[in-house]
């Protein structure tokens, strides 16, 4: 079943949360794990959720002190857009290359990954990302590290997910031709969970 965007409602106080964090931590590391994927050595896919996100937001108005209404409502317009809205899934989708140089010159070669990052249900054809939907993540000599991504499926491709379909994922691109053929099971059910 997909998750609902999150309201103040949800979000605890900064000091319920203080008391609560380390507890709220450890379930989160744990559930990140079955939502994070390595797709090839340079490149990591976090499958956002509507707990991942809550996590989220509740980091930053902690970390940035933020206690007024209107401040918590900035933070939860910027990360719900993140939450999967029960035809898809998100990404973030990070490019990792400790070294800075090597950094560079390996993102030069990479414009246009994003577009080529797909996932695929058992059965049916790949579905190629819409990236970076709300900014420019590319410049003329080099893509970004960091880019979001969103996977929409048809009603029959979320139907055999959610029956226990087999899902891939992989990245297309002529320097970096990496895939994930299938995904582990208890990440497949994780991510099925996000469909309605």
């Amino acid at each position: 079943m997909a998750s609902k965007k999150l309201t103040r409602a949800d979000l605890l106080s900064l000091e319920q949360y203080a008391q609560s964090r380390q507890g709220f931590r450890e379930r989160i590391l744990k559930h990140k794990k079955l939502r994070i994927v390595g797709v090839g050595a340079n490149a990591t896919w976090c499958f956002e959720d509507r707990l991942l996100v809550q996590y989220q937001v509740q980091e930053m108005l902690r970390v940035e002190r933020i206690f007024e209404a209107a401040g918590i409502q900035d933070e939860m317009d910027a990360y719900n857009p993140l939450i999967p809205d029960g035809s898809n899934w998100k990404v973030t989708f990070l490019i990792e290359f400790p070294d800075a140089d090597e950094r560079k010159i390996k993102l030069s070669g990479l414009k246009g990954v994003e577009t080529r990052c797909w996932v695929q249900v058992e059965g049916f054809d790949k579905v190629f990302a819409i990236a970076d939907e709300d900014l420019e993540r590319e410049n003329d000599e080099k893509t970004s590290a960091v880019h979001f991504l969103r996977f929409e499926l048809n009603s029959l491709m979320a139907a055999k997910a959610k029956a226990g379909a087999a899902i891939s994922i992989g990245i297309d691109h002529p320097n970096y031709r990496h895939e994930v053929r299938p995904l582990p099971p208890a990440v497949r059910d994780s991510l099925a969970s996000d469909l309605d």
